[in-house]
């Protein structure tokens, strides 16, 4: 709030104050309506009707680089201000970064011809490392320099799925998500390292946050990101034993990670629990790659769903309920509903990792409509927050 000058901020529409009001709400918005999409889809319910590259490819590449990027550059965009002491992007700049994202969203619904379709879907990527790196730069804060390597790493891999729907090549665009969606894994456990402690210190009063292992910072990040580069060259596809001992590892890893910061209490925090089940999701999706690769039955869907629904949509509920909350100034306890809606991200996660290879309908339409519920009520208690001003009358 120091950063900002009060008269220019509070003259901005609220919903363009910072990046996490239109991204949060893009987001989830689009979270809500990618899963009846898909459903209605495998059941052929939307006749002639076919975004590029078909449904499938749509459904993998739109949970990832839609909604996915978007909640992403919510986050970083609102978080560099904190980090940098500098403005965050408001105003024009932000709506036409919105719109931007908007427009390949619908580029894809619509079909648009590839080399147009390519142009606007990667500038928007490309446009959030650049912005990241230009407000990190300024004040020369290397400690978040992995954070645009990152998202560079993410636009490439976007890149590589461009070209496989350009070139009809479905491996090429596989490829490219699945390293993407391994990307945003390093992410998440980078970031994840950093919040999660000291949410769970200050929402449960203790006097100390649980220290890093900067060593154990490390491995994760350098070996997950090693993880996404073995999906774009090739081997990470088929089974590999030497790639199981780094799944183990990660696995491991996440593991210890979730073991050092619990704390009894945090199971009656709502805003807490969220975020520690959806971090150990991650370390099951780590697991389940591991054991795959060491030859034993399991399709590795599974394991990729426990990192998407369980882990990576579990954390973005979870961040964007406490995130939203304490940047509209208010105090940190969810509306009623929020707490049934993180219930319900977990129970959809159980049900397409669990349910799915036993009664592959049944396990589908119950995770869809846990998805669907889950976003809808997070949607109609932060809606109304994202679209106004924040209630102590702070610019932001």
């Amino acid at each position: 709030m120091q950063v900002l000058d009060r008269r220019k901020a509070l003259a901005i529409v609220p919903l363009l104050r910072l990046a996490f009001r239109p991204f949060f709400l893009a987001g989830c918005g689009l979270a809500l309506l990618a899963v009846p999409l898909w459903l209605a889809a495998l059941q052929g319910a939307l006749g002639d009707w076919q975004p590029a590259g078909g449904w499938l490819a749509w459904h993998r590449h739109e949970l990832l680089f839609g909604f996915g990027l978007a909640i992403i550059a919510g986050f970083l965009l609102t978080a560099v201000q904190n980090w940098t002491g500098q403005p965050g992007l408001s105003g024009t700049p932000l709506a036409v970064l919105a719109l931007l994202w908007l427009a390949g969203r619908l580029a894809w619904l619509v079909n648009l011809p590839w080399p147009l379709l390519v142009l606007v879907e990667l500038a928007f990527p490309l446009l959030v490392a650049v912005l990241m790196a230009r407000a990190l730069w300024r004040v020369r804060q290397k400690r978040n320099y992995p954070v645009v390597l990152v998202l560079l790493l993410l636009t490439a891999a976007d890149a590589i799925a461009m070209y496989g729907l350009a070139q009809g090549h479905d491996g090429w665009q596989r490829q490219g998500v699945l390293s993407g969606i391994w990307l945003v894994a390093a992410l998440m456990g980078l970031i994840a390292g950093r919040v999660i402690p000291f949410f769970t210190q200050r929402g449960l009063g203790r006097v100390e946050s649980v220290a890093p292992w900067p060593w154990l910072d490390g491995v994760l990040l350098a070996g997950t990101a090693l993880v996404a580069l073995l999906y774009v060259a090739g081997p990470a596809v088929s089974a590999n034993a030497w790639i199981g001992v780094l799944f183990a590892v990660l696995a491991f890893g996440h593991g210890l990670r979730v073991w050092r910061w619990h704390d009894h209490g945090l199971w009656h925090v709502p805003l807490l629990w969220s975020l520690h089940v959806a971090y150990g999701w991650l370390a099951v999706a780590c697991l389940g790659m591991a054991l795959w690769h060491f030859g034993v039955t399991v399709n590795p869907s599974l394991a990729l769903h426990s990192l998407t629904v369980g882990a990576m949509a579990g954390l973005i509920l979870a961040m964007v309920a406490r995130v939203s909350l304490g940047h509209t100034g208010r105090p940190l306890q969810p509306p009623a509903g929020v707490t049934l809606a993180f219930i319900l991200l977990n129970l959809a996660g159980v049900s397409r990792v669990l349910l799915v290879p036993w009664m592959p309908m049944t396990g589908l339409w119950l995770a869809g409509g846990c998805w669907i519920a889950a976003f809808a009520l997070i949607l109609w208690r932060y809606a109304p927050m994202l679209l106004s001003a924040r209630v102590d009358g702070h610019p932001g």
